[in-house]
């Protein structure tokens, strides 16, 4: 059994998830505790996550943080230098090796919508966090501060080591605003910014690497065998893993409060953040099933829920409920349906277009997301001509509202692009992009209404890579592409996208640089220097400037990539 799909797990600190018990088909008006729309498959998959056991993850996350037998665990107080015994160069590399096997992983999604829209949600927090001063020094400049999506239905995020945050599709599905994801986001962030992580792994600094380091070589032993896995990290530590991976309670409070500030700062609902803690309590003690891993490593407690009431100066059952966001609601729709890709999935939420007409009394927000849902799921499955009923249907409800008309557009262009019609996708950006929407809401709002940023520059290139597409229009957006990645040069996606364009243009040395940035974007230096020798070879009596650009780079890459060899052999991490 192929168990690299553990990687998704390895450092989300204990989250140890498996899929639910079937719920049936959830209303969109609110969030279900569990809402997937699957039944009779749960049994199936108990205890696995993506082909994972439970065990065997747990196994795995015991070498990094559990106790030496005989060992008493202990955390740093919050107000030592544990985390300065950890290098911030140390901790960041960390980070890239974890992230260079999640990139890999299948259960790693770019989904261009719904990243595009994290991303509008992370960025203020970002600039909040800076403006506070909780983002700044050494670790403000070394750290990535990049979130990422994973394609599992389980209720979960996680920081890793360096600045990285991993939201799991399932968190999205049950969120109703998104002053409560971004809530999330805050408190994750504010995990990172306070180096609890390093922290953690610095409480008994004498086996740190030595823990670091079985847990990369158990995580090699799990892509071939569960059972070599799990010999390797024996010992009796197993036992103690949930204990010692839970954050720490003075952890978590100073994550609330500072992350109460960042919210609060970038313009966020800080109602939203005591909300999201009531719903995951409740949830909690409604299902004692393994949906919710959050709540094993950020442990609530009805005093934090306090804390979190207090700082808003008001008891929130008193407090109206704001109209929620249609934009929101289908980007909630979409994690729903891609949380998931199995055909029965897909096919249950197809078959909610079936109630469309009859379902004229509900709220809009869940109309407009069981429309969007089924259109999704119908795409998904290349039913394409199913899937225009209820897109039409989605335009007509999201009509008043800008942002979520740009998100239905969206929607409607990549069905025509994904059934390859290059006329039909070509008329609908034309048509997309020639119409002004004014601005609406919060800021999220804002940038799908504008019609701009990451999703629609890829769609533009998605569409014009179509057979049938007029080919002039490449060169203009290979040149936006170049542009883009060379501001964002941490979008791996973007650099892929644009190898893909160079090569249509017969650009094949460029092609090949480009596919190199996209591995090296992601960790994997090795892939990216075999590229470059390659372009090198391409080179030989091509573009001087071009090639010239890939030696210096390649020099660049093979010295990264010599001390990173040096850290493995000296197991600096």
């Amino acid at each position: 059994m192929d168990l690299r799909p553990a990687l998704i797990a390895l450092l989300s600190l204990g989250l140890a998830a498996g899929p639910a018990p079937a719920q049936g088909l959830p209303a969109f008006a609110e969030p279900v505790p569990w809402p997937a729309p699957l039944q009779g498959l749960a049994d199936a998959h108990a205890g696995h996550v993506h082909g994972v056991s439970t065990g065997g993850t747990l196994a795995l996350l015991a070498a990094l943080s559990a106790p030496l037998p005989g060992e008493r665990p202990q955390l740093p107080s919050l107000g030592d230098g544990g985390a300065e015994s950890i290098p911030i160069g140390t901790e960041r590399r960390l980070g890239d090796r974890i992230m260079r096997d999640i990139w890999r992983d299948p259960a790693y999604l770019d989904d261009p919508v719904l990243n595009d829209y994290l991303r509008a949600l992370w960025q203020p927090l970002f600039d909040s966090a800076r403006r506070r001063g909780e983002v700044a020094g050494e670790a403000g400049e070394r750290f990535a501060w990049r979130t990422f999506l994973v394609q599992d239905p389980s209720v979960n995020a996680f920081a890793l080591p360096g600045g990285y945050v991993g939201i799991h599709l399932g968190l999205i599905a049950v969120t109703a605003s998104a002053d409560e994801l971004a809530s999330v986001l805050a408190h994750e962030m504010s995990h990172v910014t306070q180096r609890h992580i390093a922290r953690s792994v610095a409480s008994n600094q004498s086996r740190s690497i030595l823990a670091v380091a079985t847990l990369i070589l158990g995580v090699l032993a799990a892509s071939r065998s569960a059972d070599a896995a799990n010999a390797l990290i024996a010992g009796g530590q197993a036992v103690a893993v949930q204990g010692q991976l839970n954050y720490s309670r003075d952890m978590e409070r100073e994550a609330d409060r500072i992350g109460h500030g960042v919210l609060t700062g970038a313009g966020f609902d800080p109602a939203g953040m005591a909300s999201m803690f009531e719903k995951l309590l409740q949830a909690a003690r409604l299902n004692d099933s393994q949906n919710f891993p959050y709540l094993r490593t950020h442990p609530l407690s009805t005093e934090r829920i306090g804390e979190a009431r207090s700082r808003l100066g008001l008891d929130l059952s008193g407090r109206s409920t704001p109209p929620r966001s249609l934009l929101h609601a289908l980007m909630q729709a979409r994690a729903r349906v891609l949380m998931d890709p199995r055909a029965l999935s897909l096919q249950r939420w197809q078959a909610l277009d079936a109630t469309l007409s009859r379902e004229t009394a509900a709220p809009l927000p869940e109309r407009l997301g069981q429309a969007y849902a089924s259109a999704l799921a119908s795409l998904r499955l290349r039913d394409w001509p199913r899937a225009e009923r209820p897109l039409r249907e989605a335009r007509a409800l999201a009509a008043g509202d800008a942002a979520a008309l740009r998100a239905v557009e969206l929607l409607d262009i990549e069905l025509q692009t994904a059934r390859g019609d290059a006329a039909a996708a070509a008329g609908r950006l034309e048509a997309a992009l020639a119409t002004p929407r004014a601005p609406a809401g919060t800021g999220v709002d804002t940038q799908f209404a504008a019609a701009g940023g990451r999703v629609w520059l890829f769609a533009e290139v998605e569409q014009a890579l179509l057979p049938g597409a007029a080919p002039q229009s490449l060169r203009p957006l290979a040149d936006r592409l170049q542009t883009w990645v060379a501001e964002r040069p941490e979008d791996g996606p973007a650099w892929a996208l644009l190898g893909r364009v160079w090569e249509r243009l017969g650009e094949g040395m460029r092609s090949l640089r480009a596919a190199a940035e996209a591995r090296a974007a992601q960790a994997d230096l090795q892939g990216a220097i075999d590229r470059l020798k390659a372009a090198q070879q391409r080179g030989v009596r091509g573009d001087f400037i071009e090639a010239s650009v890939i030696d210096a780079r390649l020099r660049e890459l093979q010295a990264r990539r010599q001390l990173e060899l040096a850290d493995e052999r000296n197991s600096a991490f």
